[in-house]
């Protein structure tokens, strides 16, 4: 990080935790204004309503951004099965309810066996995924109907927990690009129910864990003292 234009800015990669309800464009802005970062962007969008690790790349290293995109990734979180809302998490109001008392164990073991391995999905609507130039979610959010293309992603890993069933617990590592609300949204539909995502955490991006992230003030408090900047601004 450098203030003085004379000085080439090499830039720095920077773990931070995403705080819960802030956008990855929210963390990259605040860490703009806070850090006095002339340029800076994300590796990878987290929902607004998951936490977890979020790669940000400021002056050189932005050029990096694209290879940190491409790592693998690794997911924790929850699905409660029997409710869905049109965002498939908590952003919107539930939409309908389906039963789950049919559900056993074979079941569940099956449907998570059909979403291992390389697979096709379907990008949630609710998503920053961009179509005709302009996100997903703003077209969501005014009705509009939309075909969206399907992916194929690859799942190298998917566990789960259903202890406090109808929620359950899973850990998935996956490719870039697979959206995991994609994931809850199918296997409601593959257990013969519905489900929504109640909870999501990244905890890795390739070699970067979130056990090393940055606390989003903290890192701030830290910068701006390094500059002799007044820490409370």
């Amino acid at each position: 990080m450098n203030n003085d234009t004379n000085i080439p800015d090499e830039g720095e990669v920077i773990l931070i935790d995403k705080p819960l309800k802030w956008t990855s464009f929210d963390v990259a802005n605040k860490l703009k204004r806070g850090c006095k970062f002339k340029k800076i962007g994300h590796a990878g969008t987290l929902d607004p309503l998951a936490t977890g690790l979020l790669i940000l790349c400021t002056g050189k290293k932005t050029k990096q951004i694209d290879l940190y995109q491409a790592q693998e990734k690794e997911y924790t979180g929850t699905l409660v099965l029997g409710k869905t809302t049109p965002s498939v998490d908590l952003e919107t109001e539930f939409d309908a309810e389906y039963p789950t008392d049919h559900i056993t164990p074979e079941i569940l073991e099956n449907a998570r066996l059909q979403l291992v391995g390389t697979i096709e999905q379907t990008p949630p609507i609710y998503s920053a995924l961009r179509v005709d130039g302009e996100r997903l979610y703003k077209k969501a959010r005014r009705g509009e109907e939309i075909e969206i293309k399907k992916r194929i992603v690859e799942i190298s890993l998917f566990e789960i927990d259903p202890t406090n069933f109808p929620a359950v617990d899973f850990k998935i590592i996956c490719s870039k690009g697979t959206y995991i609300r994609s994931i809850v949204r199918d296997f409601g539909q593959l257990v013969g129910s519905g489900a929504y995502m109640s909870a999501l955490c990244r905890t890795r991006i390739g070699a970067f864990e979130l056990k090393n992230a940055w606390n989003l003030t903290d890192f701030i408090k830290q910068k701006r003292i390094e500059l002799k900047l007044p820490v409370d601004e």
